[in-house]
């Protein structure tokens, strides 16, 4: 590989000295001193060139990033001083902050030969060097976008490669005798000059020329031939305002073009990167922004609009005072300058637009009539608007106190007495629990109850999932309709509910009272309900016996608590599948108690209107319109029968006879088929003991008569002895019947109440719940 080439100018050619100094004069121009410039301390100039920071001449006086080329030497000892980059040794010749650009001189690649009637005599000199920056140390790349590479004498190939010896880019320069050169064509379009782009990211340069002269050859083109070919990069704008025939065709000395380099910091690749390595950040002013490189990776700091001076340096862009750079930023009228901008408005007593020539004209009548005008109908609209503001200052407050009214109504007043005693009791942790919530927070938790946040519709009301602000996320009741009975004790019985803390039992969270119907809050259940579980889901899917026992067992535990151990009793009115909710464990929650109410003190108190779902509504409270716990009890028993079948309490589209689930039940009950109603699972999994001990329990619930139907309490011991009967090796094994027989006759024993204070009850294997009240 060639020598690395000297890059000063020949100062021994005229033409060229005059040459560089009059190109030097305007880059200079151009190039004024700014405050700031440099760091404090150091050289802002080497001769008439500015020297910005991140760029510096001296220690601590440039960017140290590992990239040596913003280290720059100043030789004063030349006149003028002479600028290199240290890394290199070329010379810089200009170097501009906010187009990140520098511009340097390299010499031309030139060869030159001796020609006879037969061709090439003998090569007669030439120079061919190659120019290149240390590539991940350098801040430099040759600008793709202002320069191109040039190759001029004919005929000849001018190309260069790079470091890998490879192709780049390059151009055939042909000869024409100057009758057939076309006019208009241009300067440099492949007769004695040809040119061609250079690609991005080039940072290495070692050109080359081709001789293409054969004396096979016409003789008219070959007697056009030049003695000396050159190849070489330079800036575009140069070449084009500087190229001319006369100039560069037959020339055979040695001559420096200027080239555009593009610099940028380059050391942690884009914007994105620079920024999360805060620490090595090159853009530091207050008002600085930062732009990717557009040629190969990096980037450069930018002030913003309406600042100037480095954004290198701490606190190095300042803004601009436009009013006294009235010829770049016009104003024609009274000019303020503002942080980043300026305003500029017409003189008192004139008008239009103060950014433009003649923009400003005197107020004449119908100026001022207009203004007139506008004055009264700005007044006329200000009357109108404060009527308006006052009409919905008058309906804000009329809901207000709508809302006021429906909180009295429903019971809100007597509710937050209820809820301080409590608290003040030392109670608070039970408490403080519950919330009263607005009708706005409901809404924007449930997106103004949007129909995509439906979870269920159902005869009481509509169930939205929501989202409050602290994340939690909820299930809110909109109930349709409220007896004026219920309303007036319904503050009390919600403050109860509240209470209820019992892992198979729904929580209620909250209320909201500013409404016509109050609006209720509970604990969100993500695995929908029962009857889902069981009708929806695939009919081909298994669902064990033990999961069905244990929902079952679950669920009469929460319904025996309701009964047994809330003071007061809580019956709940409306028990079915739909109302029976699973989590994530399968674990059953009773949930809507949008009939529940409390025990009746008073055994003769009946309702006046009788609710519940078809199917699974007591008879006897159809006749004799009184709710009673044994009321629940029945619609537990056919949920019970809905477990073990897989059939729906009602069937519409079968036979008269056969669209109830509890009649087809007991007319099997009485033919001893009753096996066959069980679903497959089922059969295949239970024991013909325990099928009889579970079908005698369900015909206990189903009896017409309450007082022959169990407890709840009763039916939710049975159930988890069987359970546990059913797990028990013994009644697995296919051994000796009296072991299973003694085995169930020990279930059956009475067992401790696990309602008691404190009792803890091993449920399930390896689990243990207390329950407290």
């Amino acid at each position: 590989m060639p020598a690395m080439a000297a890059t000063t100018p020949n100062l021994q050619a005229i033409a060229v000295v005059l040459l560089l100094s009059h190109l030097l004069a305007p880059a200079s121009a151009q190039l004024q001193p700014l405050a700031g410039v440099a760091r404090p301390g150091c050289r802002d100039r080497c001769g008439n060139i500015t020297v910005p920071y991140p760029f510096g001449i001296g220690a601590g006086c440039y960017r140290d990033d590992g990239f040596s080329g913003f280290q720059l030497l100043c030789d004063d000892s030349r006149s003028p001083p002479r600028l290199t980059i240290s890394d290199s040794n070329y010379q810089l010749a200009s170097l501009s902050l906010d187009a990140g650009e520098a511009r340097i001189y390299l010499n031309a690649t030139r060869q030159c030969y001796k020609y006879n009637d037969t061709g090439i005599e003998a090569s007669i000199g030439g120079r061919n060097d190659y120019y290149m920056f240390p590539t991940g140390s350098s801040p430099f790349y040759f600008s793709s976008a202002k320069n191109r590479l040039v190759a001029i004498g004919c005929p000849t190939l001018g190309y260069f490669v790079d470091t890998a010896g490879y192709f780049v880019s390059g151009c055939t320069s042909v000869c024409r005798p100057s009758q057939y050169i076309i006019p208009g064509q241009g300067s440099c379009t492949g007769v004695g000059c040809c040119e061609s782009a250079i690609p991005p990211g080039a940072y290495y340069y070692e050109p080359y020329t081709l001789n293409l002269r054969q004396a096979a050859l016409d003789p008219v083109f070959n007697d056009n031939a030049t003695t000396c070919q050159y190849v070489f990069l330079v800036a575009t704008e140069w070449f084009n305002n500087s190229y001319s025939d006369r100039t560069f065709f037959n020339r055979t000395d040695d001559f420096d073009v200027p080239v555009v380099l593009d610099w940028a910091v380059r050391n942690v690749g884009n914007c994105s990167a620079a920024q999360r390595n805060n620490t090595d950040y090159a853009c530091r002013g207050v008002h600085s922004e930062c732009v990717d490189s557009t040629n190969g990776a990096g980037y450069q700091c930018n002030c913003f609009k309406g600042y100037e001076g480095n954004p290198y340096l701490d606190d190095g862009c300042r803004d601009i005072n436009e009013c006294q750079r009235k010829d770049k930023y016009p104003c024609y009228g009274d000019c303020t300058n503002l942080p980043g901008n300026y305003t500029c408005k017409c003189r008192p007593g004139t008008s239009g637009d103060a950014y433009t020539a003649n923009g400003c004209r005197p107020n004449d009548k119908f100026t001022l009539a207009l203004k007139v005008v506008t004055g009264v109908s700005v007044g006329v609209f200000l009357s109108v608007f404060m009527c308006f503001w006052l009409y919905l200052g008058l309906q804000k407050r009329k809901l207000i106190r709508t809302k006021q009214r429906f909180f009295e109504q429903n019971g809100g007043v007597i509710l937050q007495q209820q809820m301080r005693s409590y608290n003040s009791a030392g109670a608070g942790a039970a408490a403080g629990g519950f919330k009263i919530f607005s009708k706005e927070e409901l809404e924007k938790a449930t997106n103004n109850f949007s129909a995509d946040r439906v979870l269920g519709r159902g005869g009481h009301g509509i169930v939205y999932k929501g989202v409050l602000e602290d994340k939690t996320v909820v299930a809110i009741k909109k109930s349709k309709m409220m007896e004026e009975a219920q309303t007036k004790e319904f503050a009390r019985e919600m403050f109860i509910l509240s209470q209820i803390n019992h892992r198979n039992v729904v929580k209620l969270l909250g209320c909201c009272l500013e409404v016509e119907v109050p609006m209720l809050v509970y604990e969100f259940v993500s695995n929908g309900t029962l009857y889902h579980y069981i009708h929806d889901k695939d009919l081909k899917a298994d669902i064990t016996f033990d999961t069905r026992l244990r929902i079952a067992a679950e669920s009469a535990e929460a319904l025996a608590y309701m009964h047994s151990s809330a003071s007061p009793p809580i019956l709940h009115g409306d028990v079915k599948t739909a109302n029976i909710l699973l989590d994530d464990r399968l674990t059953a929650k009773v949930s809507d108690f949008g009939t529940s109410k409390l025990a009746p003190n008073d055994e003769a108190e009946i309702a006046t209107l009788v609710q519940g779902t078809c199917g699974y509504l007591d008879p006897e409270y159809l006749m004799t319109c009184q709710l009673t716990d044994k009321s629940d009890v029945y619609s537990f028993g056919v949920v019970l029968l809905e477990l073990l079948t897989r059939k729906k309490a009602l069937y519409f589209d079968g036979p008269e006879e056969d669209r109830s689930l509890v009649s087809c039940f007991m007319t099997a009950m009485k033919a001893g088929q009753h096996e066959e109603l069980l679903d497959s699972q089922v059969r295949k999994e239970m024991r013909a003991d325990v099928l009889e001990e579970i079908a005698h329990l369900v015909m206990r619930c189903l009896s017409m008569s309450g007082e022959e139907r169990p407890t709840m309490k009763e039916a939710a011991e049975r159930l988890e002895r069987l359970r546990r009967y059913q797990q028990h090796p013994w009644a697995q094994a296919d051994g000796n019947p009296e072991e299973r027989q003694t085995l169930l006759s020990m279930e059956q024993q009475d067992l401790p109440s696990v309602f008691r204070q404190q009792d803890v009850l091993d449920l399930e294997e390896g689990s243990t719940y207390t329950y407290s009240l």
